[in-house]
């Protein structure tokens, strides 16, 4: 009978049931990563992001699985099995794995390096059409004005005592873009990196709720229903792109150039932005980089980002107050950023004939195109005629170079 009771005692000790019973926190990111699941699964909110990052929460917090990040301190230390401290940049990789784990391999080979974010950069580019920018280009100023949220909170944290670099790094998720924030932070502050990216990657994926909560706010119904097709018919552009290939062509190009030039720190992201572009631009002659760039490298390179960014919220690293704050400040900058944009366009109409809706405003993120897609969305239910999605798209595509500017600006001022 002895026997008996422990080979079941062994079986107990076996499962991670005893450590959940222990620290009922557990449960917590359980029903966080359930909670996320269910937004990208059944919601359908940017599931490509949501799913992987929910997945990692959940294997990331069962109790002898080894699948949680361990975050080095500022000097590069972690605790190994055996209770010593270790310099996490001195240790070959295949050391990192047999001592952290493989997720803690993926993580600090892929993600604390910053290889990804510029790679998912240059996927982003090959799929992004620059067209409905350069066809409206003076919209492009209210994706420039959108982050203006990311400097805002960037104040706000210092006032509240966060250091300059861990408030550049906050701010930064104003600019509703992952790989962006997910770069500034491994330059400003790496500690920071999983509560900021949770917080980067969830709020991106809920656009769907968060735009329409501040346009609900900031606009009325009347300036909703402006018309941007009606608005060019009364005031017809006068000078049109005739060959638009062409130019398509020099965009990337010049962009890079003069980004190098003036913001060098933001060459990594906005140089493989471009360079992605560019492929997709040329043609037939540059088709298979395309293809590459756009699908099995962009996914892939998703795929661990995600599982990556949502294993390094452990129970100790996201239930404190600075996690929880940092979660708070994001959604603030977020916001912020959107009514930002939206403000921008309210004080054009003051001053111009041609009125622009502040819907167009709203899209200066970097979440290209769902922003552009949740503002059309909400145009056509005041009006089914206005569609206004290819103007959104102008302010849209502009946030996601605007974002990369003003993340190489921090770095530059704050790194």
């Amino acid at each position: 009978m002895d026997a008996l009771l422990e080979i079941f005692r062994k079986l107990y000790d076996m499962t991670a049931l005893s450590s959940i019973i222990d620290s009922p926190a557990y449960l917590l990111m359980y029903l966080l990563a359930f909670v996320l699941l269910y937004l990208g699964i059944v919601k359908k909110y940017e599931p490509l992001l949501l799913v992987p990052i929910a997945f990692g929460v959940l294997i990331a917090n069962f109790p002898g699985g080894d699948m949680g990040i361990i975050q080095a301190d500022p000097q590069g230390m972690v605790p190994l099995p055996n209770g010593e401290m270790a310099n996490i940049w001195e240790m070959p990789l295949h050391q990192i794995a047999h001592d952290l784990g493989i997720m803690n391999y993926l993580y600090y080979a892929l993600i604390k390096t910053g290889l990804l974010p510029p790679i998912i950069f240059m996927g982003v580019g090959a799929m992004t059409d620059f067209g409905p920018m350069l066809r409206n280009l003076k919209l492009a100023i209210f994706g420039a004005a959108a982050q203006m949220g990311i400097f805002a909170v960037l104040i706000i944290s210092l006032l509240l005592g966060f250091t300059p670099q861990e408030a550049g790094s906050l701010g930064i998720i104003g600019g509703a873009d992952g790989p962006t924030a997910i770069f500034t932070t491994i330059k400003l502050a790496p500690h920071l990196l999983g509560p900021i990216a949770i917080a980067a990657y969830s709020y991106m994926a809920l656009v769907p709720v968060i735009i329409p909560l501040v346009v609900k706010l900031c606009c009325t119904k009347k300036e909703l229903m402006i018309n941007m097709k009606e608005q060019d018919k009364l005031y017809p552009v006068k000078h049109e792109i005739k060959n638009m290939r062409v130019v398509k062509i020099i965009f990337p190009i010049a962009v890079t150039t003069i980004v190098a030039i003036f913001v060098p720190t933001a060459v990594p992201l906005v140089g493989m932005l471009m360079f992605g572009n560019l492929v997709r631009e040329i043609g037939s002659d540059t088709s298979r980089l395309f293809e590459v760039a756009s699908n099995g490298l962009m996914n892939a390179a998703t795929i661990f980002l995600g599982i990556c960014v949502g294993a390094t919220m452990t129970v100790d690293a996201f239930l404190n107050l600075q996690t929880l704050g940092i979660i708070v400040g994001g959604f603030c900058a977020f916001a912020l950023s959107i009514a930002s944009g939206i403000f921008m366009v309210k004080i054009w109409n003051l001053f111009a004939k041609k009125k622009i809706n502040p819907l167009i405003g709203a899209c200066g993120l970097s979440a290209v195109p769902m922003a552009s897609r949740v503002a059309n969305g909400i145009s056509t239910k005041y009006d089914p005629k206005n569609h206004v999605l290819n103007y959104c798209m102008a302010s849209n595509i502009s946030g996601v170079i605007g974002s990369a500017v003003a993340a190489g600006v921090l770095i530059s001022f704050l790194g």
